[in-house]
């Protein structure tokens, strides 16, 4: 497991363990991409350019699609 994978890996771990999740946790881990959206999210902390971190862009999309978000997202008042 890379270092990369191990922050993502015990960021996720750590939200799950919080007593209280709050609404963002929720809706993140409501997605089943939560793994996807740390590892998004920490490529852009480390790199501040969302256009070196296609690749994460891309494992978000799939799992986004994979875990069928785009119909809840399409929907109105969601």
């Amino acid at each position: 497991m890379s270092k990369d994978e191990k922050t993502s890996s015990q960021a996720a771990i750590a939200a799950q363990q919080d007593d209280e999740m709050d609404d963002w946790d929720k809706r993140i881990f409501s997605t089943g991409c939560a793994v996807e959206n740390t590892k998004l999210t920490d490529c852009y902390y480390e790199k501040k350019d969302w256009r070196l971190c296609k690749a994460e862009m891309e494992r978000f999309r799939q799992c986004w699609k994979v875990q069928g978000n785009e119909k809840r997202t399409d929907m109105k008042n969601a």
